[in-house]
């Protein structure tokens, strides 16, 4: 790992250290974005849970690869994925993946995976949450 990574690593630890427990997906936001419509917000929560899995996977992959084209890609796509469903931690930080895919700055790669990783890791199971009802 080099320094940069290691930099961009502990910043992005220190950020998650500091912030307190709380969802990451803003509900009240997302409910405004639908015109408060549940049922839409289930099936936009369902074709999600099908999707970022491999998506996710496929990120995993080309940042091993270092393909850094499809890393700007992939990225995109989960940026617009979650920015729709109002989970702006997750959506910053592949925003983050995608900039270095673009600017081809292959030290910050793996660091910024992790960062990214860390904010979706609790992302499929806190959306089930809100399925049952489309509700928190």
């Amino acid at each position: 790992m080099t320094k940069h990574e290691v930099i961009l690593l502990e910043q992005g630890m220190t950020k998650q250290m500091d912030r307190s427990p709380r969802p990451a997906v803003d509900f009240p936001d997302l409910l405004t974005r639908v015109g408060n419509d549940r049922e839409l917000v289930r099936e936009l929560f369902e074709m999600f849970k099908k999707k970022f899995p491999h998506l996710l996977q496929s990120l995993q992959e080309s940042v091993a690869c270092e393909d850094l084209k499809h890393v700007e890609t992939t990225s995109h796509t989960l940026k617009g994925m979650l920015s729709n469903l109002s989970v702006t931690r997750a959506a910053a930080a592949a925003a983050q993946l995608e900039q270095i895919g673009r600017e081809e700055e292959k030290p910050g790669l793996r660091a910024a995976l992790t960062i990214f990783e860390c904010e979706v890791a609790g992302l499929l199971s806190e959306l089930d949450t809100y399925l049952p009802g489309a509700q928190p």
